[in-house]
């Protein structure tokens, strides 16, 4: 099978990829960049960053991938949403994704600067509440997906759902993508891309500390990767079921928050290689993957599996 092009508004990506965006400091410019130079659409994980490190690690992206699409992603729930939604616009950012929430006024910021939006949704009702409002693109989400889960069924039943439920905007599979039989899968289902976060958090480019992408590697049976309920509100798919303690201080980074464990301040520990007490974010289908590899050979090795298949 050949891959199409993906179009979003007036981008046009060579490979129809977008690379999740992972908090805290997993996705970064190194990691964005580097998918960007391979054709696909790169996401800096904005959430949880000061506004001045989210502008330097877009002016880096730029610098690494000139000519590539730069995104980032926000979490809707994060208090400083807004601010850095408008912090990347006026960088130039090429387009904005927002998860574990839902934000009407983001799309009123997106059309005054002409800068494209992609919510992540996980219904049809949502896609096309979306699409009225504005969305360029709609990334599907299922339930195989790592990190905050809007919804118990798999992207495959969600996916063809959606596509029938809009009307002018490209639809986007996301939740257990990891090779290239999953891309295919998710293109037949009507989806015009996919997006995959795992598979690049096992990357040599991923921000992540040594010891956070061997835990992804050592992640082999189906039963490493477990729910959790996130003090954001939503449950959450991790590897293992970590001791994450309650927070001694709160730095208000979430809008509403069960304080049952600071969500930033552990996921900053496991970047930082503390996968004890850390919260380390996973989809289900993590056992597929047995390498820390370079960008460039993760997407070689997607395009020959691609191809091998009708």
């Amino acid at each position: 099978m050949k891959l199409p092009e993906l179009r979003i508004g007036n981008l046009v990506a060579k490979v129809p990829i977008i690379q999740g965006g992972m908090a805290i400091r997993l996705s970064t410019a190194r990691l964005a960049a580097a998918v960007a130079n391979e054709g696909g659409i790169g996401l800096i994980a904005a959430s949880g960053l000061p506004f001045d490190e989210l502008r330097y690690e877009i002016q880096l992206a730029r610098k690494l991938s000139p000519t590539g699409i730069i995104g980032i992603n926000a979490m809707v729930a994060a208090t400083q949403f807004a601010g850095l939604v408008k912090t990347a616009i006026e960088e130039g950012i090429d387009l904005v994704v927002a998860g574990a929430g839902f934000s009407r006024d983001m799309f009123a910021m997106g059309k005054e600067s002409g800068t494209p939006i992609v919510p992540i949704v996980s219904s049809a009702k949502l896609a096309r509440i979306s699409e009225g409002l504005g969305a360029a693109a709609v990334i599907v989400e299922g339930c195989e997906a790592g990190g905050h889960l809007g919804t118990d069924r798999s992207a495959r039943e969600i996916v063809p759902e959606v596509v029938a439920a809009v009307k002018n905007i490209p639809v986007i599979g996301a939740g257990g993508v990891l090779d290239g039989r999953d891309i295919v899968e998710m293109l037949k289902l009507g989806a015009s891309g996919v997006q995959m976060g795992s598979r690049f958090a096992a990357s040599d480019e991923c921000n992540a500390s040594d010891e956070l992408k061997k835990m992804y590697v050592r992640a082999t049976n189906p039963e490493d990767i477990v729910l959790i309920q996130s003090p954001v509100g939503l449950p959450g798919q991790s590897v293992l079921d970590g001791t994450v303690a309650p927070p001694t201080v709160c730095d208000n980074c979430l809008k509403h928050c069960s304080h049952k464990f600071c969500i930033i301040r552990a996921l900053s520990r496991a970047q930082q290689g503390d996968v004890e007490t850390g919260l380390v974010f996973s989809g289900n289908n993590m056992r597929k993957v047995d390498k820390i590899m370079p960008v460039k050979d993760i997407f070689a090795q997607l395009k020959q599996q691609v191809a091998e298949i009708d």
